[in-house]
């Protein structure tokens, strides 16, 4: 699982800054989750390719974090995408996507698929054989999500020394994968946890898109690997938190603790602050494992 930052920083971009967009990596699949103004150009940097991204995840409708969503349709287009887009975000995402397009006299040559949310508690979204993703119903100014996604590490891993010792076949590999025993020309029946090992432990990622203090999304995060949760105030500014439903790096923090995650990513940023470090000495205090997101910046999650 690897995830990308292409920004990080609230409300407007800047010549040296991006608001919030990011790539997620997992199973052979990439996901963008929000999609802000400069995306497209973030993407380029990170050297990602377009044709790989087949789902988009939007936390809500503030244009910080999907501004860029009509831009990068369009791109597609002229790039003569087939692939069918699936875009999953709040209720009225669909309708602004197709009104701008219909103004502009644009059309697509492939399936644009919306999946408009509007439960106001988790749901699954997206599922298949190695991966599943989850809403987390945030409190911000408008209906907004973050989004929970998990691996499903069910394929266990070849030992190869004993399968080459038995002499057995590659077309039974598959099978060993998926816990299936092995018979013998013989007749003997080689038992699965003798020509496998147990499957990597399946990674975890949840991303807190704008949000105010809320403890009730602890139990939807409990253990995961990694947490992103904004921070846009440190807690000098705790009053305007408050007033714009944001959280402070502080408040990232104790809800890392309480929610027992293995490591803690602020981001969202305001722009009023001289230096980013300033949120990270602050969540320390609270919590051990505290990492900044920054534009380009990249996190290994093995």
């Amino acid at each position: 699982m690897k995830l990308t930052i292409l920004g990080c920083y609230a409300a407007t971009p800047r010549t040296f800054s991006n608001p919030t967009s990011q790539i997620l990596e997992i199973k052979n699949q990439v996901f963008l989750i929000d999609c802000a103004e400069g995306t497209q150009v973030q993407l380029r940097k990170s050297k990602v390719k377009f044709s790989k991204i087949n789902h988009i995840f939007i936390s809500h409708l503030h244009g910080d974090h999907f501004y860029g969503l009509i831009g990068l349709i369009s791109t597609f287009m002229l790039l003569n995408r087939e692939t069918d887009l699936h875009v999953y975000g709040p209720k009225g995402i669909k309708e602004i996507i197709l009104i701008q397009l219909r103004a502009s006299g644009s059309y697509s040559g492939y399936n644009l698929c919306f999946h408009e949310l509007e439960s106001k508690s988790s749901e699954t979204i997206y599922e298949d054989e190695k991966v599943i993703v989850k809403t987390i119903p945030l409190h911000h100014r408008i209906y907004t999500n973050g989004f929970l996604f998990k691996e499903k590490n069910t394929e266990r891993k070849l030992n190869i020394e004993a399968v080459e010792n038995y002499n057995i076949d590659k077309v039974y590999f598959n099978k060993i994968k998926y816990g299936g025993d092995v018979k013998l020309d013989d007749g003997r029946i080689i038992p699965n946890s003798e020509l496998s090992f147990d499957p990597q432990t399946a990674k975890s990622y949840a991303y807190c898109s704008d949000t105010m203090y809320n403890e009730s999304i602890i139990p939807l995060i409990e253990n995961v690997d990694y947490l992103y949760h904004e921070s846009t105030f440190l807690e000098s500014e705790d009053h305007l938190s408050e007033r714009t439903m944001h959280s402070t790096a502080k408040q990232a923090a104790t809800i890392a603790q309480k929610a027992k995650v293995k490591n803690l990513i602020l981001g969202h940023y305001s722009t009023r602050y001289s230096t980013i470090q300033l949120f990270k000495q602050e969540a320390e205090i609270i919590f051990a494992n505290v990492h900044l997101a920054d534009d380009g910046k990249e996190f290994e999650m093995d």
